[in-house]
């Protein structure tokens, strides 16, 4: 794999995109969260020279079962100048202290680099330990993309230290940080340049929706649909609440299920249902189809440093959304069909009001879906992480 993109700008340079703990065949599966839309954008962006999409580290049983029977994932799309660094390893898991497998890391995907013919690529990490510790003076710019707080992750309490330690790798080396909120942004305090871009959406897949699922077409309305993972940041007793208020229809709740000790209270509700996920097609029809959307999340430090897809994706398809009132949501519900409710507020009434207010026009939403398109968002990524800064050179 080797060559140039035959369509490109004067401005594009040579980039490298690396994931945070997914390969490439797993983000393609997943349901496109924001790195991996990014990374797919890349691909085809004129902005972008050559490329390397780089993947954590896998064992070799994963990546051998990455390839075989169920498990099998999508493959990196074969293309001139694009290519994908896959490094293999015994462990399963970084070591609580990752500095040397970030040593081991970087020397392979700088080879990876030169065989490509890069010069000077600007390094964009999803990944903070790639952006702490590497030592990357041979690339370009390098930006630290963050799209989630780790350190408000509980399952990743055990690497919080890490992190920390990671950040300050970032302030100390003056990395660009680009993060989806303010919250996040501020989590890593950078010294270099810093840029709140957030979340969007794909015009293709709002613009004309798909099918809803046919299980949909028993269920008695009005329909309250929420959309996403199904984890502790879902605050059940809320979803509870609004399921109560209307016992003649129904309340959909569809996602992974990472939690389901959390959600057992709602399975002794009949007008509760629960279903595992949908793909982006049959995920756009149930959205299009409810009448009111959802999103009832707890009010903490990583609820407080999401940027709401979920908001976007719901106001493209131009339903009404009774929310929590965490900042990132407020500040992207301005002048939009959304009613927010604060901690202590009933939830249920915050859903009446929303199912009062109806659907938007037609109009209204393809403004919305124009206003907050993914390109648009990448767009400001690259600019900022591709701008030259002191003592770069991009040759």
């Amino acid at each position: 794999m080797g060559g140039e993109p035959t369509q490109t700008d004067p401005s594009a340079r040579d980039v490298i995109f690396a994931f945070f703990g997914v390969s490439w065949g797993a983000a393609m599966s997943r349901g496109m969260f924001t790195e991996d839309r990014f990374a797919t954008a890349l691909l085809t962006h004129r902005r972008v020279r050559r490329l390397i999409v780089s993947e954590p580290y896998r064992s070799y049983a994963g990546r051998i079962r990455s390839r075989v029977g169920p498990w099998r994932e999508a493959r990196f799309p074969t293309a001139p100048g694009r290519a994908l660094y896959a490094p293999v390893r015994l462990a399963r898991s970084d070591p609580l202290d990752p500095r040397p497998a970030v040593v081991d890391y970087v020397a392979g995907l700088r080879r990876k680099a030169d065989a490509l013919g890069m010069r000077r690529p600007a390094v964009i990490s999803s990944h903070p330990f790639l952006a702490g510790f590497g030592e990357l003076g041979w690339a370009g710019p390098v930006t630290y993309y963050g799209w989630d707080d780790w350190l408000a992750s509980e399952p990743h309490r055990t690497w919080w230290p890490v992190y920390e330690d990671a950040f300050a790798g970032m302030r100390a080396r003056g990395v660009r940080v680009c993060g989806v909120t303010p919250a996040i942004v501020d989590r890593v305090a950078p010294t270099g340049p810093s840029l709140v871009v957030p979340n969007g959406v794909e015009p293709d897949e709002w613009e004309s929706p798909g099918a809803p699922p046919t299980w949909l077409s028993v269920l008695p309305r009005p329909h309250f649909v929420y959309a996403g993972s199904l984890d502790s940041r879902v605050d059940v007793g809320r979803i509870a609440a609004v399921a109560d208020a209307f016992p003649d229809g129904t309340v959909i709740v569809v996602g992974p299920m990472l939690d389901p000790d959390h959600f057992d209270q709602l399975g002794a509700r009949a007008n509760v249902t629960i279903r595992p996920p949908e793909g982006r097609g049959p995920i756009t029809g149930l959205i299009s189809a409810a009448d009111v959307c959802l999103i009832p999340h707890v009010d903490n430090s990583m609820t407080r440093a999401m940027s709401p897809l979920k908001l976007y994706e719901y106001l493209s398809a131009g339903r009404p959304v009774a929310a929590t009132a965490l900042p990132p949501i407020a500040a992207a519900a301005a002048g939009a069909r959304v009613v927010l409710a604060d901690a202590d507020d009933d939830f249920a009434l915050a859903a009446r009001r929303a199912l009062e207010l109806g659907p938007a026009s037609e109009a209204e939403r393809r403004r919305f879906i124009e206003r907050n398109s993914w390109a648009g968002r990448f767009d400001d990524v690259l600019d900022f992480a591709l701008a030259p800064g002191a003592g770069d050179t991009d040759d």
